[in-house]
């Protein structure tokens, strides 16, 4: 008897054809949408692929007597569900006559990372998404007492065990499925809230690094999608005595990790400092309920910066003290950042911005 998952796992590896799963960011600038073609045989570069259209009034992108926007492909990676040559395509938005779209802020990203001096200095980045997952029909996070509140932080940090850390399974299998997509996913642990978890990507290279965790979101979309819960990128989704969500950037550029790049590192910390607010103001929606100068975080009118210390707007490891370079963390970022916009200002204000 035929079942419906025959049919999903039917294997097409003697087709020449493969899908191509164009995967863009809607409206809101936080929201993914996709939508599969039939490519006539595998490709090994977004430039092979052809450009495409989708209703941008649909996607709050367009007005609906002009709704025609246009993707282009600009990153590929093997697709973990379909698999085989099959592939997830990361595209950005244009008008019809060639002008990126307000929400495409790949493009502006791009022309920062293509500039001579930033391309000489590698600028690597290392992201930290936290995320939290939430119960499908009641918005709570997941295992916690509908209507109520588990018991106090302290065991869910990197905890183990049924008490202590929920959607493992939904982790783990994001987790793989970015290792089999190419993404340079560097780690996952549980986060300081229970039902709250965190991803890295990186180290990755200028613009690659958006390009990865935009695709590392639309995979874990995908599988909370299939699990039947729901993904959160709200930077504090519970009030209260609760840490919030982030999305740390590590940061450094080549003259950063030679030697004497601490000297490098404070000027570049320096020059972020005089640009605070422009920063804060790009750094995601509803920061300002999360960077409250508690729960490991800085006041977000206040710009500091320390060694080791998680309280601050930046901080230094102690190794890169101690040996005299290496990277620093901007720990300001919400987990609804763009990364793009993030990746992009860091490299922006550090090595082209003069005061």
């Amino acid at each position: 008897m035929l079942i419906l998952t025959d049919l999903l796992n039917l294997n097409l590896s003697d087709s020449e054809k493969i899908i191509a799963e164009y995967i863009w960011i809607g409206g809101s600038g936080i929201d993914l949408r996709s939508k599969a073609r039939t490519i006539s045989g595998p490709v090994s570069s977004p430039r092979e692929l052809p450009k495409w259209n989708y209703d941008g009034s649909s996607t709050g992108q367009a007005a609906g007597h002009d709704s025609e926007v246009i993707l282009r492909p600009q990153a590929i990676f093997p697709d973990p569900f379909r698999r085989g040559k099959n592939i997830l395509v990361i595209c950005d938005t244009y008008a019809p006559n060639g002008t990126p779209i307000s929400s495409n802020k790949r493009a502006a990203a791009e022309k920062i990372f293509s500039n001579q001096l930033v391309i000489e200095e590698e600028p690597w980045y290392g992201l930290e998404q936290e995320y939290t997952l939430l119960q499908k029909d009641v918005k709570w996070p997941l295992g916690w007492p509908v209507g109520g509140f588990p018991g106090p932080q302290g065991p869910y940090y990197c905890g183990v065990g049924a008490d202590k850390a929920w959607g493992r399974d939904v982790v783990d299998a994001h987790y793989k499925a970015c290792l089999y997509a190419g993404i340079n996913i560097s780690g996952i642990n549980g986060e300081v809230m229970p039902g709250q978890w965190e991803f890295q990507v990186g180290p990755s290279v200028g613009i690659s690094a958006g390009d990865e965790l935009w695709c590392a979101r639309y995979i874990l979309e995908r599988i909370t999608e299939i699990a039947g819960v729901v993904l959160s990128l709200d930077p504090k989704p519970i009030q209260g005595d609760w840490n919030g969500a982030g999305c740390h950037t590590n940061y450094s550029t080549k003259s950063m990790r030679k030697e004497g790049g601490y000297e490098i590192i404070k000027k570049a910390i320096e020059k972020l400092g005089l640009r605070h607010a422009e920063h804060i103001s790009a750094y995601g929606e509803g920061n300002e309920r999360r960077l409250t100068g508690h729960h490991e975080t800085a006041d977000i009118n206040t710009f500091c910066w320390g060694v080791a210390n998680r309280g601050a707007s930046i901080r230094v490891g102690r190794d890169t003290e101690k040996e005299g370079c290496g990277y620093f963390e901007d720990r300001r970022p919400a987990s609804n950042m763009d990364p793009y916009i993030v990746t992009s200002m860091i490299a922006e204000t550090t090595m082209l911005w003069t005061p």
